[in-house]
């Protein structure tokens, strides 16, 4: 095995020690800028006073060699931060205070959220049975004072011509004559009452805004206006036999 020359191996070995020194000032520099990052980012999140107490710091322990400082100014930046305690830093060796990860404020909402519900008992029965008493002594008051409208004594030889039912009987006897007695009295009534009761099964939307509940408000108004309407014909349209008449040309055939 041939033997190299001592003067190559010395030129070697010196190529070899420059080059781990370059290395280490690079590896030097490039830690004293990370370190100045963090500083500054510390810097932006610890008040003054801490800042003064880590400068004071760094600088009783300036004594030592460079490296010694460098890598312990991250101890004393966080030891700062935590008021001279030691602390154990994360990956990198970033330190985060307490403060800058917890939110302030309270951690629970104690403020109620308000209802628009009131009980039924008192709230609702008390107003309703109130009502209902001012209600019964008005009607006893006033029939009192004005008579009811009634009619002579009902003749037995003579039946009135037309012969109509009460008012709000007008909307059956108007559908008599125009289906069959069973369908007019029996089947149209049924089917619409059914139709309401399952109304609330049908239309489910709890919400109380119209806009909200077009099918049940549509349903009532169909209901109401159908019935309205046959009351209004048989009450001014039907003259003598229960004829279609115009009020204007044959007269007012309704009393009350």
């Amino acid at each position: 095995m041939t033997e190299i020359p001592e003067h190559l191996r010395k030129k070697a070995a010196e190529a070899r020690a420059k080059a781990d020194a370059a290395k280490a000032e690079s590896a030097a520099s490039a830690e004293e800028t990370a370190l100045t990052a963090e500083q500054q980012e510390a810097a932006s999140k610890i008040p003054a006073h801490l800042l003064e107490r880590s400068k004071a710091a760094t600088a009783k322990s300036g004594g030592g060699e460079a490296g010694g400082a460098v890598a312990a100014a991250p101890a004393a930046v966080a030891a700062a931060a935590t008021g001279g305690a030691p602390v154990m830093t994360g990956p990198g060796g970033n330190t985060q205070r307490l403060l800058t990860v917890v939110k302030s404020g309270s951690i629970q909402d104690t403020k109620s959220t308000p209802q628009d519900k009131v009980h039924t008992w008192p709230h609702l029965l008390v107003a309703e049975f109130a009502a209902a008493l001012f209600i019964t002594a008005f009607i006893l008051i006033f029939s009192i004072f004005v008579n009811a409208p009634l009619l002579e004594l009902a003749n037995f030889n003579e039946t009135p011509n037309p012969s109509k039912a009460p008012w709000y009987f007008l909307g059956l006897q108007e559908l008599l004559t125009m289906f069959h007695p069973m369908v007019a009295g029996v089947t149209i009534p049924g089917i619409g009452l059914f139709v309401l009761i399952l109304a609330p099964y049908i239309d489910r939307n709890p919400s109380t805004k119209p806009e909200d509940r077009k099918f049940a408000i549509s349903l009532m108004t169909i209901h109401l206006m159908f019935w309205a309407v046959l009351v209004m014909i048989g009450s001014f349209f039907r003259g003598p036999g229960f004829n279609f008449v115009f009020p204007w040309e044959a007269g007012l055939f309704f009393e009350l």
